[in-house]
């Protein structure tokens, strides 16, 4: 089994910043993919940024430059820093692993940007 425990959301004026984190623990492989989704009001869930343990980083498009992420492969643990925060990331975002083909998410956090 696998555990995702996610802080860091909130409620932030549009041009600020938050950071998000999770620790994932139980069975973990060493060779898996972290990340985080996000899921708006009647929208479907969105990859937004994950970084596999190899390295590697990919990002939703309307978030690079903008979004980073990060992971502590000691710690099972990953960042996400948002930055120039707008109405539009607001959503409820969610850890996610991906190891053997399988997808585990955590319970989701909320991010609000006011204007």
């Amino acid at each position: 089994q696998v555990r995702l425990v996610e802080s860091g959301g909130g409620l932030v004026q549009a041009g600020g910043s938050l950071r998000l984190s999770c620790t994932a623990s139980g069975d973990i492989l060493s060779l898996n993919f972290m990340g985080w989704y996000r899921q708006a009001p009647g929208k479907q869930r969105e990859m937004v940024a994950t970084a596999s343990t190899r390295g590697a980083t990919n990002y939703l498009s309307s978030v690079k430059g903008r979004f980073t992420i990060s992971r502590d492969g000691a710690k099972n643990t990953i960042y996400l820093r948002m930055n120039s925060l707008r109405p539009a990331d607001t959503a409820v975002y969610y850890c996610n692993l991906r190891q053997e083909y399988q997808d585990y998410y955590g319970q989701g956090t909320q991010v609000t940007v006011s204007s």
